[in-house]
């Protein structure tokens, strides 16, 4: 567990005022949870991105919140969806000698080395994170898979294969052991699949063109019979 500092002030401006604590360079955040109700806080922009980017999920840190300590998580973070800005951040007061939850991601290493990598076969991770219970001190990282096993278009990596630090459990008891983590591809045979299904769909297009072409009547530059007619007629 990274140790992670972050001072903080106590906050009174709400609701539209938080543009102008925006525009000096401050991002409005809580902190909940604990044994205390939730506390308004706000910190300088630069030293939370710092934090967080350090933090993410799944990490403590150390909050120093008008000279009061505690020990927190990332709950949520709110950022502008076109200036990708923070604009709001949640943390989760926790306690040292108390299990929580977090998101951890999972990492996969060794790949490299694997015969499958050889073979020119591409891993595809379909999990890259996890919920794990343990207590602050316990809280991993990441939760590294070892992916240098990977040999054939049949080999998968799933949740029961997955190793967990000691102290460190699953979350979600109902996640299934057999959930794939991760598999493996080939993607020289998917692209030769590909353009087949895009040939065959080509001559079934130019096929129904031909059959189209074949059933309108050429037009010879004779005229109808009826019209023949008449003017023989005359």
């Amino acid at each position: 567990m990274a140790d992670i500092k972050l001072s903080l002030e106590k906050r009174e401006v709400a609701g539209k005022k938080l543009a102008a604590l925006r525009d000096a360079g401050k991002v409005p955040a809580v902190v909940y949870g604990g044994e205390s109700e939730p506390v308004m806080v706000q910190g300088e922009y630069n030293e939370i991105k710092k934090a967080l980017s350090l933090a993410g999920y799944h990490s403590t840190l150390d909050l120093d919140i008008a000279g009061k300590k505690q020990l927190a998580i990332v709950k949520n973070v709110d950022i502008n969806p076109v200036s990708r800005k923070l604009m709001n951040v949640e943390f989760q007061a926790v306690s040292a000698d108390k299990a929580i939850e977090a998101t951890t991601p999972i990492v996969l290493e060794g790949f490299e080395t694997s015969e499958a990598n050889k073979l020119h076969y591409v891993v595809l991770q379909v999990m890259e994170e996890i919920e794990v219970k343990a207590k602050p001190a316990d809280l991993p990282e990441k939760i590294v898979a070892d992916a240098s096993k990977f040999a054939t278009l049949d080999d998968k990596l799933t949740v029961a294969d997955l190793v967990l630090p000691k102290g460190v459990e699953l979350a979600d008891k109902e996640l299934s052991s057999d959930q794939v983590v991760a598999s493996i591809y080939d993607p020289a045979a998917e692209a030769a699949a590909r353009e087949a299904e895009e040939a065959a769909a080509a001559a079934a297009a130019a096929a129904g063109e031909t059959t189209e072409a074949a059933d309108v009547p050429s037009d010879n530059g004779s005229k109808p019979e009826e019209e023949s007619a008449e003017e023989n007629k005359e």
